[in-house]
């Protein structure tokens, strides 16, 4: 019999399909006998989603909503009120996994979201006992209480960062079921890349070859900071240029495509090149999340991020991260220090000691974690 593992995932976010994604083409390429199910939890639970109810929109289209717009001051509080209503439908939830689980059954549970890991803990545990849940931390650290770490429930973790794996331990789980990877998952698409010729990919994109290289990137879903830095940029007097990619923000889009500039600016919508733009790039600004970062660092750029009141509660530790390797610089507000973190980068003796730490980043986290889930499969496979 085919063993069968059942990735849990939702697309609030890209982040969580992105690594479910990444596994499977991983355990694909390495050639495991086993049948990898996509099981995205927001769809079992549109019944029964409250967010949708009240507001006719489902939570995980809500929650792309608020990053595209920006609406992020207050996540914490709107997160307290997210886990009240998780907590209060924790019943219904259970009933629509069990009915799940006796239909589906499976070998192996990974989850590769936050918020919902108790619900799949005990419907696993009533409906398919034995069956091992592993979660995978697709966040550098937890944000406790219940995102994603639960106390008292016998499980598996796979933790991207040190302060990962010592939450985990610290909650009380074992360190047999904790394991500690060199970074967070990444497609394997930003280790196929095969060397350009940067000053060539410059050329056709309308840019020069001279200039340091800025690429400004918010996500799938877009940011209007990315106006406002390429503006900033644009003022500043500084020699550089723009890539811009502007996700699906289609309004952005046309504003970046109708500016006019002092500095070259390549402006891109949606795109799936993002280590091509990576590639022939010189830094990275963006947003602090844990994929965003984690791409960049991959691809040999220093990083240029922002850590307020508006960053997203738990992506506030990426930026505390990002600083403590030594891999770029947090700022407190784009719009007041975006000019004087770029003016840094730019600094040859500055930007050496971070091209130095980005480079001792050896992050093979998408590989490591196929044999992790291989020896949890074959210890309860003995037992």
């Amino acid at each position: 019999m085919q063993t069968t593992l059942e990735l849990v995932f939702f697309d609030a976010g890209g982040g969580h399909r992105s690594a479910a994604n990444a596994l499977c083409e991983v355990t694909r390429r390495q050639g495991r006998p086993w049948n990898m199910r996509m099981m995205n939890l927001q769809e079992l639970l549109d019944e029964m989603d409250v967010f949708r109810k009240i507001t006719g929109i489902r939570m995980q289209d809500l929650y792309n909503l608020m990053l595209r717009k920006g609406w992020t001051l207050g996540s914490l509080q709107l997160m307290k009120v997210m886990h009240s209503v998780i907590r209060g439908y924790h019943p219904s939830q259970l009933a629509l996994l069990k009915k799940y689980w006796a239909e589906h059954p499976s070998q192996l549970v990974v989850s590769l979201i936050p918020n919902f890991n108790r619900a799949l803990h005990e419907s696993l545990a009533s409906a398919m006992p034995g069956v091992p849940l592993v979660t995978i931390l697709t966040d550098m650290a937890d944000f406790p209480p219940h995102f994603w770490i639960e106390e008292d429930q016998e499980q598996y973790f796979i933790c991207g960062t040190e302060r990962a794996y010592r939450q985990a331990i610290g909650m009380g789980h074992k360190p047999d079921h904790v394991f500690r990877t060199s970074g967070m998952i990444l497609n394997p698409k930003f280790y196929d890349v095969a060397p350009v010729d940067r000053a060539e990919e410059r050329r056709k994109l309308g840019l020069r070859t001279d200039l340091p290289t800025v690429l400004l990137m918010f996500g799938g879903e877009g940011s209007p900071k990315i106006q406002s830095i390429a503006e900033s940029l644009n003022a500043s007097g500084l020699d550089l240029q723009i890539i811009a990619i502007a996700g699906k923000n289609t309004k952005l889009e046309a504003k970046l495509r109708a500016m006019k500039t002092r500095v070259p600016m390549h402006v891109e919508g949606f795109t799936k090149e993002v280590p091509r733009f990576m590639q022939i790039a010189d830094m990275f600004i963006g947003k602090p999340g844990p994929g965003s970062i984690s791409e960049a660092v991959a691809m040999g750029l220093p990083v240029i991020i922002e850590n307020n009141m508006w960053t997203l509660a738990q992506e506030r530790y990426n930026a505390e991260w990002a600083q403590e390797m030594g891999v770029g610089i947090a700022l407190e507000s784009f719009q007041s220090g975006v000019v004087g973190a770029v003016r840094k980068m730019l600094d040859p003796v500055l930007r050496a000691g971070y091209v130095k730490n980005v480079a001792a980043q050896k992050n093979r986290a998408v590989f490591e974690i196929p044999e992790i889930l291989d020896g949890i499969l074959a210890k309860h496979s003995r037992a």
